[in-house]
């Protein structure tokens, strides 16, 4: 019995992105409390699933999870995880609708591309865990329209009644176009200062804006990547196009870095982040460097690299226990 769909909905809880390898990923995005006005439904906050086929190269996180849950080596959960895209192209190609657990149906449409239909059941914001929707009774108000009544109360005693008014009798009262003057004036006032009020808040709620924007960007430029379990070892062989100038160049490259088990202290987007990332770690005492531009365009901070595996786990568990728990073996030959 092949689970991969139940694994995926489980990693969905805790990541923004879990990729299927050769088939596509699939992405949450935080939407925030809302109510329906129509129905008087309030909904809590909860996490929207989409899906990007364009993502489908093998990050590790899928097979690893799998590896650990079913006690199993990671090539053969990188070869379940194949299977299971081989049996959903397969049903896809025969125009089947697929639904994968808890997280959505899959079919194509009418111009032959392929759709995604989220499920609503599952909320995957684990903050949100045991906040349900619920209908709110209508409430209605009664608005008494006094001044008609009192309007038709008048007219139906001046109809027995007739009331009359002499000029002896009725007495000017001044005063009172001063109030109305006065009362006119009074609230263009106010109205201009509540509009001066509206236009602080709305400056100030813009540069709260920009404040916040500005801390995710930030957040996201020192983004890390952690992998409990890391990758099996991947060596790589550069071709040289002059054996000459590559000999030469790769002496010099052995000269700056050394090993190719790497202990990984971050991964940035801009190179002036990943610098001043090196230098905090050389000010520790460690022998940090920039090894290159990773496939998603980062630039990757090192504490150390090492020839020896043993001795890079012995200092990626000390790394772990003293410096930062997000960090994370990567093993590549440079």
């Amino acid at each position: 019995m092949n689970n991969t769909s139940k694994y995926i909905s489980e990693l969905l809880y805790r990541y923004e992105c879990v990729i299927l390898p050769g088939f596509g990923a699939f992405l949450t995005r935080r939407q925030p409390a809302t109510i329906q006005e129509s129905t008087n439904t309030f909904y809590p906050p909860k996490k929207l699933i989409s899906f990007n086929s364009q993502l489908q190269n093998n990050d590790g996180l899928l097979a690893n999870y799998i590896a650990s849950a079913e006690n199993i080596s990671y090539t053969d959960a990188v070869a379940k995880t194949q299977r299971y895209v081989l049996s959903l192209n397969e049903k896809m190609a025969q125009g089947q609708r697929i639904e994968l657990d808890n997280i959505g149906a899959f079919f194509t449409s009418v111009e032959d591309t392929l759709q995604f239909e989220p499920f609503e059941k599952v909320n995957y914001l684990t903050e949100a865990f045991g906040l349900n929707s619920f209908v709110s009774p209508t409430i209605n108000r009664e608005v008494e329209i006094k001044r008609e009544i009192y309007k038709e109360e008048v007219e139906a005693i001046e109809e027995v009644i007739p009331l009359t008014f002499t000029p002896e009798k009725r007495s000017e009262r001044p005063y009172l176009q001063y109030a109305a003057i006065a009362a006119i004036v009074i609230g263009i006032g106010g109205f201009f200062g509540l509009k001066q009020i509206s236009d602080n808040t709305i400056s100030y709620n813009n540069q709260e804006w920009q404040k916040a924007n500005q801390e995710i960007e930030n957040t996201i430029q020192e983004a890390t990547f952690e992998i409990a379990n890391p990758l099996p070892a991947i060596n790589l062989n550069l071709l040289k196009e002059d054996e000459n100038s590559g000999s030469e160049e790769a002496s010099t490259e052995s000269e700056v870095i050394s090993g190719k088990y790497h202990v990984v202290a971050g991964a940035f987007r801009i190179a002036s982040n990943a610098d001043k990332k090196v230098q905090k770690l050389k000010a520790k005492g460690f022998d940090a460097r920039i090894i290159g531009i990773n496939k998603y365009g980062l630039h990757q901070v090192v504490y150390e690299s090492y020839e020896n595996r043993i001795a890079a786990l012995q200092a990626l568990r000390k790394i772990k226990k003293e410096q930062s728990s997000k960090a994370w073996l990567f093993v590549q030959e440079l």
